[in-house]
């Protein structure tokens, strides 16, 4: 009874949180479909790498797909949700932090009805958020021996084949590692952890890379980088100024960049420059092009290519949520008063046949009333705007800035380049999107609460009594 007492406030908000949770799969009825959901479940049935997305999330699926129920996929996410929460909460205690700063950082991934609601769409972003945010816990231990570093491995690697941004993660963990030791001669036994960690993350990520060769005989894990980027630079890139070779120039859109499409339909509509090219947009041939028209933009026009990320990345700090990049996405990511429509492109006819395969039965989302109806009202009401996530990630360094004389815990800069990491990533290589903000949240939270705590994490025992 002590321990719930110590802890009550954080129960209650986990409280409150799962409460929420079910309130949400009763009102949605058996998942939310996103259009990606239909590619990854048609690789969890015939595993194989896709083009476009690494399998990671495909594999998790066909791990559940014995109980062939897509409810029973998104429990799993929901309780991966809560599970964030929770590694937030404990971690802040255990370095440090005062209880009212570790429940403060635990309330935006549970109670976030955009977290809530992203937990419930059938796509990768809630197991990449819980594989990073495992791995930030490992990497804040007191200790970093071989088992913890081939476990911070092990887990990025995971995320990078969930999701394509966790590969600058493995530098950066890395980074840290031999950030946390300075001051210290780098002797074999101080690099070692960092070393693991490499080949641990590193391995997995070779195997899968393989695998995608013999597939494709392309090296990568993913054949859409030069097209992703490609799409990037449209939204600023200007064929006058980088004079491209006749073999590129085909890739230019004549019309100036204000009144152009947004990035994704550069991508996916069939009026883009490299949809309308032979063969199918993710041939090794088209790939190369696109990465070359890419890279010479971004070449050409460097301060726009700067000035259309931070464009971008602004997004992510509106006090509002403004539609972007289109109203059938942002819909996507609103709790729906009405079943969404089968999908029309081919790829998601066939991933739908899939999916009924999968589930064995109807696919189709059915909205029970009254549990949908206060999921809506809650997502008008209970949200973390984009400005509140700006404030949050500008604590930690000016607090650092202010106590620059004081031995206060160096903990903090993990997380909170994680959470720049993972902010600044998508819209350098591909354009901003709303989902892809939620995963930065929770590292973000655990920074500013770990400011907020007294001990390096060098010195807090061992045993810490939470």
């Amino acid at each position: 009874m002590g321990w719930v007492r110590r802890h009550r406030f954080f129960l209650g908000v986990l409280g409150l949180g799962a409460v929420l949770r079910v309130i949400t799969m009763l009102g949605y009825r058996p998942a939310l479909w996103f259009p990606d959901s239909y590619t990854y479940i048609v690789t969890a049935l015939r595993p194989r790498p896709d083009l476009v997305r690494p399998a990671g999330y495909s594999m998790f699926l066909r791990l559940l797909e014995p109980f062939h129920s897509f409810a029973f996929v998104t429990l799993v996410q929901h309780l991966l949700g809560l599970l964030v929460g929770v590694l937030v909460y404990l971690t802040a205690r255990r370095l440090g932090a005062p209880g009212w700063a570790a429940v403060g950082a635990s309330v935006p991934p549970l109670l976030d009805a955009y977290q809530i609601e992203l937990e419930h769409l059938l796509v990768s972003d809630t197991l990449f958020a819980v594989l990073v945010m495992s791995a930030v816990c490992l990497g804040v231990r007191q200790t970093a021996g071989w088992r913890t570093a081939c476990g911070i491995g092990l887990l990025l690697a995971a995320a990078t084949l969930t999701r394509t941004v966790g590969l600058p993660m493995i530098a950066l963990f890395a980074a840290w590692m031999l950030y946390r030791e300075r001051g210290r001669v780098f002797t074999a036994r101080v690099l070692m952890p960092a070393g693991v960690m490499l080949v641990a993350a590193t391995l997995p990520i070779l195997g899968y890379g393989a695998w995608f060769y013999a597939t494709y005989q392309r090296v990568g894990i993913v054949g859409a980088n030069g097209v992703f980027l490609y799409s990037k630079t449209m939204t600023f890139a200007d064929c006058a100024v980088m004079k491209p070779p006749p073999d590129l120039a085909v890739l230019c859109d004549p019309r100036p960049p204000a009144l152009r499409p947004p990035a994704q339909e550069y991508v996916w509509s069939q009026d883009s420059p490299l949809v309308k090219l032979p063969g199918i947009t993710f041939t090794g041939t088209t790939d190369t092009m696109a990465g070359q028209f890419a890279s010479l933009a971004i070449r050409s026009q460097p301060l726009d290519y700067l000035g259309s990320v931070a464009s971008e990345l602004v997004r992510s700090f509106t006090w509002g949520r403004p539609v972007y990049p289109d109203q059938e996405v942002y819909d996507y990511y609103e709790f729906p008063d009405r079943p969404p429509a089968p999908p029309g492109r081919y790829p998601a006819t066939e991933g739908a046949e899939s999916a009924r395969r999968y589930e064995r039965g109807p696919i189709t989302t059915r909205i029970v009333e009254p549990y949908a109806g206060w999921m809506r009202t809650y997502q008008d009401i209970v949200r973390l705007p984009g400005t509140a996530v700006l404030v949050i990630l500008l604590i930690p360094p000016i607090a650092a800035a202010v106590r620059r004389f004081r031995p206060e815990s160096t903990a903090w800069v993990l997380p909170w380049t994680t959470a720049v990491v993972l902010l600044v990533m998508p819209p350098a290589v591909a354009e901003f999107d709303y989902r892809y903000v939620l995963p930065a949240v929770p590292a973000a939270c655990l920074a500013a609460a770990l400011v907020a705590g007294k001990p390096n994490f060098r010195n807090i025992p061992r045993n810490v009594r939470i």
